[in-house]
Protein backbone atom coordinates (compact mmCIF):
# COMPACT_ATOMS: atom_id res chain seq x y z
CA UNK A 1 0.00 0.00 0.00
CA UNK A 2 1.44 3.39 -0.97
CA UNK A 3 2.45 5.53 2.03
CA UNK A 4 0.52 9.17 2.69
CA UNK A 5 2.21 12.29 1.22
CA UNK A 6 2.84 14.80 3.77
CA UNK A 7 0.44 17.39 3.76
CA UNK A 8 2.16 21.31 3.15
CA UNK A 9 -0.05 24.71 3.13
CA UNK A 10 0.62 26.90 -0.33
CA UNK A 11 -0.93 30.58 -0.05
CA UNK A 12 -1.39 32.42 -3.16
CA UNK A 13 -3.31 35.82 -4.19
CA UNK A 14 -6.44 35.66 -5.23
CA UNK A 15 -8.25 39.67 -5.35
CA UNK A 16 -8.16 41.20 -1.88
CA UNK A 17 -7.75 37.64 -0.79
CA UNK A 18 -4.89 35.32 0.49
CA UNK A 19 -5.95 31.69 -0.52
CA UNK A 20 -4.35 28.63 1.69
CA UNK A 21 -4.99 25.40 0.42
CA UNK A 22 -3.10 21.89 1.86
CA UNK A 23 -1.93 19.94 -0.70
CA UNK A 24 0.74 17.14 -1.03
CA UNK A 25 2.75 19.39 -3.75
CA UNK A 26 2.71 22.15 -5.62
CA UNK A 27 1.49 21.03 -8.38
CA UNK A 28 -1.97 19.62 -6.27
CA UNK A 29 -1.86 23.21 -4.44
CA UNK A 30 -2.21 24.58 -8.30
CA UNK A 31 -5.13 21.96 -9.40
CA UNK A 32 -7.22 22.95 -6.01
CA UNK A 33 -7.25 26.49 -6.98
CA UNK A 34 -7.28 25.85 -10.75
CA UNK A 35 -4.50 27.66 -12.52
CA UNK A 36 -3.01 26.61 -15.21
CA UNK A 37 0.06 28.71 -14.76
CA UNK A 38 2.80 28.10 -12.62
CA UNK A 39 2.56 30.76 -9.47
CA UNK A 40 5.06 29.53 -7.74
CA UNK A 41 7.93 29.84 -10.78
CA UNK A 42 6.36 33.79 -11.22
CA UNK A 43 6.43 34.23 -7.46
CA UNK A 44 2.74 34.78 -6.95
CA UNK A 45 2.16 31.63 -4.76
CA UNK A 46 4.38 30.31 -1.67
CA UNK A 47 4.67 27.50 1.12
CA UNK A 48 3.27 28.54 4.54
CA UNK A 49 4.92 27.49 7.49
CA UNK A 50 3.31 29.51 10.32
CA UNK A 51 1.53 27.27 12.42
CA UNK A 52 -1.34 29.80 12.80
CA UNK A 53 -1.92 30.11 9.16
CA UNK A 54 -1.88 26.06 8.57
CA UNK A 55 -4.21 24.78 11.03
CA UNK A 56 -7.68 25.47 9.12
CA UNK A 57 -6.17 24.41 5.51
CA UNK A 58 -4.90 21.68 7.01
CA UNK A 59 -8.13 20.53 9.05
CA UNK A 60 -10.01 19.95 5.18
CA UNK A 61 -6.95 18.98 3.14
CA UNK A 62 -7.74 19.78 -0.86
CA UNK A 63 -10.58 22.42 0.29
CA UNK A 64 -9.40 26.42 -0.67
CA UNK A 65 -9.71 28.91 2.39
CA UNK A 66 -9.91 32.35 1.88
CA UNK A 67 -8.90 35.41 4.11
CA UNK A 68 -9.32 38.80 3.70
CA UNK A 69 -6.31 40.78 3.30
CA UNK A 70 -7.77 43.59 6.04
CA UNK A 71 -10.83 45.99 6.03
CA UNK A 72 -12.32 47.30 2.47
CA UNK A 73 -11.05 50.32 3.50
CA UNK A 74 -7.57 49.74 3.80
CA UNK A 75 -7.71 47.70 0.31
CA UNK A 76 -9.12 50.83 -1.32
CA UNK A 77 -6.35 53.25 0.35
CA UNK A 78 -3.72 50.66 -0.85
CA UNK A 79 -4.62 50.70 -4.40
CA UNK A 80 -2.60 52.69 -6.93
CA UNK A 81 -4.53 56.15 -7.72
CA UNK A 82 -5.56 56.26 -11.42
CA UNK A 83 -3.30 58.43 -13.98
CA UNK A 84 -4.91 61.02 -14.71
CA UNK A 85 -6.45 61.16 -18.60
CA UNK A 86 -5.64 63.75 -20.90
CA UNK A 87 -7.34 64.65 -24.01
CA UNK A 88 -5.63 64.06 -27.29
CA UNK A 89 -5.19 66.48 -29.64
CA UNK A 90 -5.72 66.10 -33.63
CA UNK A 91 -2.71 67.42 -35.26
CA UNK A 92 -4.03 66.01 -38.29
CA UNK A 93 -7.24 68.53 -39.11
CA UNK A 94 -8.83 65.71 -40.08
CA UNK A 95 -12.51 65.08 -38.29
CA UNK A 96 -11.72 62.27 -35.25
CA UNK A 97 -13.44 59.14 -36.51
CA UNK A 98 -15.65 57.46 -33.57
CA UNK A 99 -14.10 55.10 -31.87
CA UNK A 100 -15.32 51.60 -32.52
CA UNK A 101 -16.10 49.89 -29.39
CA UNK A 102 -14.00 46.87 -28.44
CA UNK A 103 -15.09 43.30 -29.22
CA UNK A 104 -15.22 42.09 -25.58
CA UNK A 105 -12.60 39.15 -25.02
CA UNK A 106 -14.34 35.52 -25.32
CA UNK A 107 -14.79 33.80 -22.61
CA UNK A 108 -12.01 31.47 -21.14
CA UNK A 109 -12.93 28.12 -22.26
CA UNK A 110 -14.19 25.81 -19.59
CA UNK A 111 -11.91 23.24 -17.81
CA UNK A 112 -12.19 19.86 -19.84
CA UNK A 113 -14.82 17.35 -18.16
CA UNK A 114 -13.28 14.18 -17.06
CA UNK A 115 -16.53 12.35 -17.08
CA UNK A 116 -15.49 10.10 -19.94
CA UNK A 117 -11.86 9.30 -18.61
CA UNK A 118 -13.37 8.07 -15.54
CA UNK A 119 -16.58 6.15 -17.37
CA UNK A 120 -13.95 4.67 -19.70
CA UNK A 121 -11.26 3.96 -16.31
CA UNK A 122 -14.54 2.72 -15.09
CA UNK A 123 -15.11 0.09 -18.33
CA UNK A 124 -11.51 -1.20 -17.81
CA UNK A 125 -12.92 -2.05 -14.40
CA UNK A 126 -15.37 -4.34 -15.58
CA UNK A 127 -13.73 -6.07 -18.44
CA UNK A 128 -10.60 -6.47 -15.73
CA UNK A 129 -13.28 -7.86 -12.85
CA UNK A 130 -15.38 -10.03 -14.98
CA UNK A 131 -12.08 -12.14 -16.96
CA UNK A 132 -10.67 -12.21 -13.51
CA UNK A 133 -14.05 -13.80 -12.02
CA UNK A 134 -14.29 -16.02 -15.52
CA UNK A 135 -10.78 -16.96 -15.26
CA UNK A 136 -11.28 -18.32 -11.73
CA UNK A 137 -14.47 -20.20 -12.57
CA UNK A 138 -12.45 -21.65 -15.61
CA UNK A 139 -9.67 -22.70 -13.22
CA UNK A 140 -12.12 -24.27 -10.71
CA UNK A 141 -13.66 -26.49 -13.77
CA UNK A 142 -10.08 -27.45 -15.05
CA UNK A 143 -9.27 -28.51 -10.87
CA UNK A 144 -12.72 -30.47 -11.01
CA UNK A 145 -11.89 -32.18 -14.26
CA UNK A 146 -8.38 -32.65 -13.36
CA UNK A 147 -9.20 -34.58 -10.12
CA UNK A 148 -11.97 -36.74 -11.94
CA UNK A 149 -9.22 -37.96 -14.10
CA UNK A 150 -7.26 -38.70 -11.65
CA UNK A 151 -10.34 -40.91 -10.23
CA UNK A 152 -10.94 -42.33 -13.35
CA UNK A 153 -7.31 -43.51 -13.96
CA UNK A 154 -7.66 -44.58 -9.90
CA UNK A 155 -10.32 -46.68 -11.56
CA UNK A 156 -9.23 -47.92 -14.47
CA UNK A 157 -5.68 -49.25 -12.83
CA UNK A 158 -8.27 -51.29 -10.12
CA UNK A 159 -10.64 -52.27 -13.02
CA UNK A 160 -7.49 -53.72 -15.12
CA UNK A 161 -5.66 -55.33 -12.45
CA UNK A 162 -9.30 -57.39 -11.36
CA UNK A 163 -9.41 -58.43 -15.20
CA UNK A 164 -5.98 -59.36 -15.69
CA UNK A 165 -6.40 -61.59 -12.28
CA UNK A 166 -9.39 -62.97 -13.43
CA UNK A 167 -7.43 -63.70 -16.81
CA UNK A 168 -4.64 -65.38 -15.01
CA UNK A 169 -7.09 -67.81 -13.06
CA UNK A 170 -9.07 -68.28 -16.17
CA UNK A 171 -5.86 -69.23 -18.11
CA UNK A 172 -4.08 -71.31 -15.53
CA UNK A 173 -7.94 -73.35 -14.57
CA UNK A 174 -7.72 -73.88 -18.49
CA UNK A 175 -4.52 -74.92 -18.76
CA UNK A 176 -4.89 -77.32 -16.05
CA UNK A 177 -8.19 -78.45 -17.67
CA UNK A 178 -6.14 -79.13 -21.25
CA UNK A 179 -3.25 -81.03 -19.36
CA UNK A 180 -6.18 -83.36 -17.87
CA UNK A 181 -7.68 -83.42 -21.19
CA UNK A 182 -4.36 -84.49 -22.77
CA UNK A 183 -3.03 -87.21 -20.22
CA UNK A 184 -7.06 -88.58 -20.42
CA UNK A 185 -6.68 -88.97 -24.09
CA UNK A 186 -2.82 -90.70 -24.37
CA UNK A 187 -4.44 -93.25 -21.20
CA UNK A 188 -6.69 -94.72 -24.07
Amino acid sequence: MARAQKLKVYRTVAGFNDAYVAATSQKAALEAWGSERDLFARGIAELVTDPALTAEPLASPGVVVKHSRGTTAEQIKAMPSPEPRTARRDVSGRPEEPKQPQKPKPAPKPKPSSAKLEAAEAALETVTADYDGRMKGLADREAKLARERRELEEQHRADVGAAEAAVEAERQRYDAAMRQWRKGKSDT
